[in-house]
């Protein structure tokens, strides 16, 4: 299978995080799933790395290491750019919750958080923000235009509905990667607890419209979920 991935620019994110096991991990997950990424462990480094590279995002930890705090960067990185803001911070008390959306968070996440919540709700501020990912993806003999929201198979449009296409977007995305039904509903729904015919029964049907024109695309593994290979 030939994936190109992103053709057009992926939002760029800042990560703003001291503890190195979990900014590891943020950027990792983060470049997986298409994003431009820096990380800082401090808030000079970050505001310095922010004035090049000019993020559409900044995702911040309020207690940092040394220096001046999350809540600083995050005002200070609001005087100088146009940038969206999301804490991602074990500070849980209402008072520093308050603290957040005064410098200006347009989301507040305490820890410990849920990965694949997490990567809904960067979505969602972005989109809210108007820096959403332009996305284009080509996989196998499918193209899909996550900004006109348009697949085609084989040079032929395939007509999905919402849940349908953001299926196969999360699918496109993570080529080779088994995505479970739980982490789908979550990311689609928001649910934990739920009825696993949910997402079969939308699964069923983007199967079925994928393969109108071409092999199967979208596999089971069973006992675990669904992956997009060739």
């Amino acid at each position: 299978m030939t994936t190109s991935g992103q053709t057009g620019m992926p939002a760029k994110v800042l990560v703003v995080e001291d503890e190195p096991v979990v900014r590891d991990l943020l950027v990792a997950v983060m470049r997986t799933e298409g994003y431009d990424i820096v990380a800082a462990a401090d808030a000079d480094t970050a505001l310095r790395q922010a004035r090049s590279f000019r993020p559409h995002l900044a995702l911040i930890d309020v207690r940092l290491g040394s220096g001046p705090d999350g809540f600083t960067v995050a005002r200070r990185l609001r005087e100088e750019a146009d940038v969206a803001l999301l804490f991602l911070t074990s500070a849980d008390e209402a008072e520093d919750i308050r603290a957040g959306f005064a410098a200006g968070a347009d989301l507040y996440v305490t820890k410990p958080f849920s990965v694949d919540s997490l990567l809904v709700q960067i979505e969602a501020v972005l989109a809210r923000a108007g820096k959403s990912r332009d996305a284009h993806w080509e996989a196998a003999d499918v193209v899909v235009d996550e900004a006109a929201r348009a697949v085609s198979r084989s040079g032929k449009p395939i007509d999905l509905t919402p849940v349908e296409f953001e299926l196969l977007c999360r699918l496109v995305r993570r080529p080779g990667r088994v995505l479970t039904k739980t982490q789908l509903l979550s990311e689609l729904w928001g649910y934990r607890d739920y009825n696993p015919n949910v997402v079969e029964r939308h699964m069923s049907a983007l199967r079925r419209k994928l393969e109108a024109n071409g092999p199967r695309l979208v596999h089971t593994v069973h006992g675990a979920g669904y992956v997009f290979r060739a």
